[in-house]
């Protein structure tokens, strides 16, 4: 049974406490009460998470955690004890960022990124905060201009620092960015560039000649909705770009020229319009 993951156990049987999970080494779980369903039945397989309970046994639940073992998310701070940082993860029991796992001192209310490990001398699901160590090198499974997964992370010099596929380290850079983000967002990408460090360079659309159709697509919906005239031109400030259509100036001028070369648009001397 695998702690800090989504199990597939079947239910062996079902008493006055909960049900009974096994697996097929013959271990044994307990699904408390408060998680049954009538639809539930002796043989039945289920999907549940396992962790441990408030008395460190290993209990089963239906409920979906924001984290699982070997994964990043942001999360809130419930509560700050002797004993560390408390930290709202979707389950009853809240989850321990000890003082250890703390680059700075965590404070209440506040959202910040965690990776969840297992610890191997007590057996328990840890939280830290120290994730720059957590991050994989191991990019053999990222191809160029393919779609990966982002969780949005912090704002720094060069741009956004982003988790990319639940795991790698990306970076969005200042000059692609095309719309504002906001920490904790999950957002979908593409990888331009992977790093010697096993870093990866992220843009929020396709490069190359590839971005243009969708990008083109998306322009045109946006003139429709507004009933057939956008106001904007390719000398256009860059600014007024991003914040009317959510793209750099260079892909919004690569989108209007598909749009004209298709004959879907007239250009005019302040605006775009439908034909």
């Amino acid at each position: 049974m695998k702690l800090g993951e989504y199990n597939v156990l079947t239910i062996l049987r079902i008493t006055t406490v909960g049900a009974y999970l096994g697996d097929e080494f013959d271990n044994d779980v307990l699904l408390p009460n408060k998680y049954l369903t009538q639809q539930m039945s002796v043989g039945q397989d289920i999907n549940v998470f396992l962790y441990k309970d408030s008395e460190d046994r290993l209990v089963a639940t239906t409920e979906q955690p924001f984290i699982t073992l070997n994964e990043f998310a942001y999360l809130r701070v419930k509560e700050v004890t002797p004993y560390g940082a408390f930290l709202d993860w979707g389950l009853e029991k809240d989850l321990l960022v000890p003082f250890r796992e703390q680059t700075n001192k965590l404070e209440e209310d506040k959202y910040y990124l965690i990776y969840l490990l297992l610890d191997a001398s007590t057996d328990r699901l840890v939280a830290t905060a120290k994730t720059n160590k957590r991050f994989s090198i191991e990019i053999s499974e990222i191809e160029i201009n393919k779609e990966v997964e982002l969780l949005i992370c912090e704002t720094f010099d060069l741009g956004v620092k982003v988790v990319v596929n639940g795991k790698f380290l990306g970076i969005i850079y200042h000059s692609d960015l095309t719309r504002k983000l906001r920490r904790g967002d999950k957002e979908i990408g593409f990888v331009f560039n992977i790093r010697e460090d096993g870093k990866l360079d992220v843009r929020l659309e396709k490069s190359g000649y590839q971005k243009i159709e969708p990008s083109a697509e998306r322009l045109l919906a946006l003139i429709k909705n507004r009933k057939g005239v956008l106001y904007l031109t390719d000398k256009s400030d860059p600014d007024d770009i991003r914040d009317q259509v959510g793209m750099s100036k260079k892909t919004f001028k690569q989108a209007v020229g598909n749009l004209y070369k298709n004959k879907l648009i007239s250009l005019n001397s302040d605006s775009i319009s439908i034909i």
